[in-house]
């Protein structure tokens, strides 16, 4: 039999061949149309829920991790807080202010500078402490210079020295310093304060 010969009405008379090849033919198709309409979605939301997987595997890793040293955490966490609070310490309040003026002042003096300028500046406000910048201006040597900022670096208060130039003075060999000395106010104490002048 030809192609042509073949009646659709009638496959039951086709030859074998014939019909075999019709058959494997639909049920191609219905495969292909069984993996595109209901398969392919599944493969896709499978793929979504591996990746997914992964990523709660890890989470879950970190938070076991995290779990396992909870307690060194939360030493951890103390030993910070009782730092901060040691350096909070460390910031004068508004009343202290003076006092450290006077206690920088004298260390330059007692390392034998003669100071030409001390003029302390307008507080710069910053997210939780103030800084007060002090510009000063001293004469001496070397040496003596060195005294001044180990005696600052050594005060029981946080002062840290800025924009240092030293610059040849006269013909004598003295020196001239010009520096930036900030102390620094922590500003939750200036509520504190003036609740309690009210």
């Amino acid at each position: 039999m030809n192609l042509n010969e073949l009646d659709l009405a009638d496959v039951a008379r086709w030859p074998v061949a014939a019909r075999a090849v019709v058959i494997l033919f639909l049920m191609g198709g219905v495969i292909f149309l069984g993996y595109w309409f209901h398969t392919k979605d599944q493969l896709v939301t499978l793929d979504e829920s591996v990746d997914k997987e992964e990523g709660l595997k890890v989470i879950f890793e970190t938070k076991a991790r995290q779990a396992a040293n909870l307690e060194a955490y939360e030493q951890q966490l103390e030993e910070m807080r009782e730092s901060f609070g040691a350096m909070l310490r460390q910031l004068p309040n508004q009343t202290e202010v003076a006092d450290l003026l006077v206690d920088v002042s004298q260390t330059g003096l007692a390392s034998g500078l003669e100071f030409e300028l001390f003029q302390p500046r307008s507080e710069v406000p910053r997210e939780f402490y103030a800084e007060m910048p002090i510009s000063i201006r001293v004469i001496g040597g070397y040496h003596e210079f060195g005294e001044f900022v180990s005696g600052v670096a050594a005060l029981p208060r946080i002062v840290t020295i800025h924009d240092v130039k030293i610059t040849k003075v006269g013909n004598a060999g003295e020196l001239g310093m010009n520096l930036t000395a900030k102390t620094y106010r922590y500003l939750e104490e200036e509520g504190t304060e003036s609740g309690g002048d009210i």
